[in-house]
C-alpha cells in the first residue's frame, strides 16, 4: 500500500508540475514553469514527491533509512502546511473554488493527505521525537524569508498570498511559523497513535 501511495504522489505531482509549463493560452512556456516555482504549494509538493521517489527506491522490508525517513517527514510537514493554509486562509480570502479546482485539488488536498497517511501510518520505521518533529518548521521559515525578501524588500514578486496586505507581513510570518509549529505537533501526535 505504501509503495502505491508514494507512486501516486510522484506521478501526479510530476503531472501537475508539467502542467505549470503551459501559460494561460495553453502554450508551452519555460517562463510559466519557472514562475510556478515561486509558490510554496509547488515547492512543498515537489519536496514531498522527491521524498516519495527516494522512498520508492530505498524502501525495504525493515522500512526506510533514517535520512530518507526524515526527508519524508519534512516533505509531509510542508504539504500539510499547504493543505491547512488553503483550508484556513486562502480558501476564505480568495475563494475555495479557485483553490480546489483542476490540478490544484491534488496539490492542495489529495497529495497532502496521501503524504500524511503514508508517513504517519505506513512508514513508522523510526520514532518521531518532539525535537525531531520541529524540523518540519524549516521549509516554512526558509520560504517565509524568501517571500519577505521578494515581496516586501526587493518588491520583485506581487503579494500573491496576501501575507503583506496592509503591511502586516510580521503578523503573517508569525502566524505561519506558529501554525507550522502546530502542524509539527499534530504530526508528532499522529505518529504516536
Amino acid at each position: 500500500m505504501d509503495i502505491l501511495i508514494n507512486l501516486i504522489i510522484v506521478l501526479l505531482t510530476a503531472y501537475c508540475f508539467i502542467i505549470c509549463f503551459r501559460n494561460k493560452e495553453g502554450v508551452w512556456s519555460l517562463q510559466s514553469g519557472h514562475r510556478a516555482l515561486r509558490f510554496f504549494t509547488i515547492l512543498s509538493n515537489l519536496l514531498s514527491a522527491f521524498a516519495s521517489l527516494v522512498a520508492l527506491f530505498l524502501l525495504r522490508k525493515g522500512g526506510l533509512p533514517h535520512g530518507v525517513w526524515l526527508l519524508k517527514y519534512i516533505g509531509t510537514a510542508s504539504v500539510t502546511v499547504t493543505f491547512l493554509t488553503v483550508m484556513v486562509f486562502l480558501g476564505p480570502t480568495m475563494g475555495y473554488k479557485c483553490q480546489l479546482e483542476g490540478w490544484s485539488f491534488f496539490l492542495h488536498v489529495v497529495g497532502p493527505l496521501l503524504a500524511v497517511i503514508s508517513f504517519c501510518f505506513l512508514e513508522r520505521t523510526w520514532p518521531l521525537s518532539f525535537a525531531v518533529s520541529l524540523l518540519g518548521l524549516l521549509p516554512v521559515v526558509l520560504y517565509g524569508i524568501l517571500y519577505l525578501y521578494k515581496v516586501v524588500i526587493a518588491e520583485q514578486w506581487e503579494d500573491f498570498y496576501g501575507f503583506n496586505k496592509n503591511g502586516k507581513w510580521k503578523t503573517s510570518f508569525t502566524a505561519m511559523v506558529i501554525g507550522t509549529f502546530l502542524v509539527c505537533i499534530l504530526l508528532w501526535l499522529l505518529c504516536r497513535i
